[in-house]
């Protein structure tokens, strides 16, 4: 059964907490990256892997997406996301049991999702098909050099004072499952490498057209300057893809 770590009470309050406070990575860093690789999306159809709360199917709405299609398994938050989501239709369902028509969306968007999914190369397979050709298949997902460690080592390495000393990469080769805690014990994650991630779209048909490992901007960095220790190891990794 497909891990539903979103519905776990204490998971989404810590999360949604973390959200509505903007102490994460996904506002300062994920998300402006995210957009810089979004193609015009005016009359595309749309389909936002893992959604969430709708943040980012809300915003291709407004761009001017002719149809949106959210897709999650966490009940909590396609609640949230149906509150604002006029016009969008979401569907509660794993990423990896969903399917539909070839040749149905022209974009599909993942914004930090596929590494929940244990067959990331049957969801490039799959997404691969419903996209029309030139079609695009944009998504982040956490760094391959933050989640080898998890679970196995604490990430950073702090000397006796608590200062960080520098980010622990270890088990890199190892892929597969991640335990680790955060918001609760026992979340799931899937560590692949680099090569893996960007070898399964090759392997399914895919361009690889653009990649990012973001930072901050300078701005948000001096609003808070603990942001600078994210140019010491990146955390996420974003890919625009094309099917050929």
């Amino acid at each position: 059964m497909k891990q539903n770590i979103f519905d776990d009470p204490q998971f989404f309050a810590g999360y949604q907490a973390m959200r509505e406070a903007g102490s994460g990575l996904n506002a300062v860093l994920e998300q402006p990256a995210m957009r810089t690789l979004l193609p015009p999306v005016a009359r595309l159809r749309v389909l936002d892997l893992g959604c969430g709360v709708g943040e980012l199917c809300r915003e291709l709405l407004a761009s001017g997406a002719a149809s949106v299609v959210g897709i999650d398994l966490s009940e909590k938050m396609l609640e949230c996301a149906r509150q604002f989501g006029e016009g969008i239709r979401y569907v509660h369902s794993a990423i990896e049991d969903f399917d539909t028509s070839a040749g149905s969306f022209d974009l599909v968007v993942s914004s930090l999702t596929l590494h929940y999914v244990e067959n990331y190369s049957d969801v490039a397979r799959k997404v691969f098909k419903w996209l029309v050709p030139g079609g695009f298949f944009i998504f982040s997902i956490e760094h391959p050099m933050a989640t080898a460690a998890q679970g196995i080592h604490p990430g950073w390495i702090r000397d006796d004072s608590g200062h960080k000393q520098y980010w622990a990469v270890d088990c890199y080769q190892d892929e597969g499952q991640r335990k680790s805690t955060w918001f609760a014990q026992g979340v799931t994650k899937y560590h692949r490498t680099v090569a893996t991630t960007l070898n399964a779209l090759v392997d399914n048909g895919f361009s690889i057209v653009r990649v990012l490992e973001p930072h901050a901007v300078q701005r948000a960095e001096q609003e808070r300057p603990e942001l600078l220790d994210e140019r010491r190891r990146p955390p996420f990794l974003l890919v625009k893809a094309r099917r050929v």
